[in-house]
């Protein structure tokens, strides 16, 4: 037995689709949260997170096991395999080509778990009775009712390897099956107030489809030179952004920052490093990349584009486009919320850059309050919901 404090972090060993992997987790963080929001493994799927649908089936030591019902401290030591793990879209498993052979999904959300429970059973039962699959495969639920299909599926590949089913095919292959583990000290505990100067990081910004994709627009009041000024000058682009810090300056435009945000009643705060991968003078574009991490194992990678565009009468449009992908608590939140709060920040830092443009000291922005979170919500979705009624886009 272990015991711990309540907000003490327990270090977790184990290995996923054959490769080591290592998360730093709240005691009450499960197996499937662990392998979701701190690896970014989402093929396991949740469904009812009380062990009845079996969405979330995975291998664990070779045995079928319920992600929802397992905590990920229990699993220190053992073989964890996930849908991930079966196969690739280039060399499929043989249950993957059978389920798309026989159109055996119509959401796909049962999927996942289908496959890996069929799995089991076939690596139990080498030749099971067709009349007994139903039942055999009734431990996962698929709510498209698209039984009949899975259990002609399941039998195909019963049928075509009556010596036992090829085992996973992406376990410990080179290409990385833990896609997010790498997002800026993701799964370790990161203590904010003391900064390792020794040098700059590597920053890898993960290759796949981000989290959510953010693109603002804003207009200064200010001409182009005056707005330029302050987005070269880094020290001052960064006293615009509300919660940023530049903790250490390393030169040839690398950083490590600090980063605290506010979304109601939790906070966050990031750590991390950022580096200037671009800055044209002749088409006013700044482009970073940065990654970080929280106290709590959270993390987040970026690209933000930034481009400032001259306007009539003197005034300046600013674009900025971000990449986000995250993991831990942050990611729990939203794509909507994510935007809205974006946006809103976007916003306090477009107005701190115009007001820097004119010489004044940029504003400190104050958290959001989970009330003023919630109006802002509800007056974006209440504007979708009128534009889409009149036609506007």
């Amino acid at each position: 037995m272990v015991r711990c404090a309540a907000d003490e972090l327990i270090k977790v060993d184990f290995t996923v689709n054959g490769r080591p992997a290592t998360v730093h987790v709240a005691p009450r963080v499960t197996l499937a949260d662990a392998l979701r929001d701190h690896l970014g493994l989402t093929g396991t799927h949740l469904g009812c997170e009380h062990g009845v649908c079996g969405l979330c089936t995975v291998l664990v030591d070779g045995d079928a096991a319920r992600a929802c019902l397992l905590l990920a401290c229990q699993v220190d030591g053992s073989e964890v395999v996930t849908v991930e793990g079966m196969g690739t879209p280039s060399d499929l498993h043989p249950l993957q080509q059978s389920f798309g052979s026989h159109h055996a999904l119509q959401c796909g959300f049962c999927t996942p778990g289908q496959i890996m429970s069929a799995y089991d059973l076939l690596t139990a039962e080498e030749q099971p009775a067709e009349e007994d699959l139903p039942e055999q495969l009734s431990g996962v639920l698929c709510r498209c009712t698209g039984y009949r299909n899975i259990v002609d599926a399941v039998a195909d590949v019963a049928r075509a390897y009556p010596g036992g089913v090829p085992g996973p095919r992406n376990c410990g292959q080179p290409e990385p099956t833990l896609p997010r583990a790498t997002l800026g000290g993701a799964g370790e505990q990161v203590d904010l107030e003391r900064v390792d100067t020794g040098g700059p990081a590597e920053i890898a910004v993960p290759s796949g489809e981000p989290t959510a994709v953010i693109t603002v627009d804003t207009v200064a009041d200010e001409p182009i030179n005056r707005i330029w000024a302050v987005i070269e000058d880094t020290p001052a682009l960064t006293a615009c952004l509300p919660g940023a810090e530049i903790v250490s300056d390393f030169g040839d435009d690398q950083y490590k920052g600090r980063m605290r945000v506010s979304l109601g009643p939790v906070r966050l705060a990031f750590l991390g490093d950022v580096r200037i991968v671009e800055r044209d003078e002749q088409t006013h574009r700044v482009k970073v990349i940065g990654q970080a991490a929280d106290a709590s194992s959270g993390a987040v990678a970026a690209v933000v584009d930034l481009v400032a565009e001259p306007q009539a009468e003197g005034r300046t449009a600013l674009r900025a486009v971000a990449e986000l992908h995250m993991v831990g608590r942050i990611a729990q939140f939203g794509r909507g919320l994510v935007n809205d709060v974006s946006r809103d920040m976007f916003g306090q830092f477009a107005g701190n850059v115009e007001a820097s443009a004119r010489g004044e000291a940029p504003t400190e922005a104050a958290p959001a309050s989970a009330c003023a979170m919630a109006m802002t919500l509800i007056r974006s979705r209440v504007k979708a919901l009128g534009r889409l009624l009149t036609g506007r886009k």
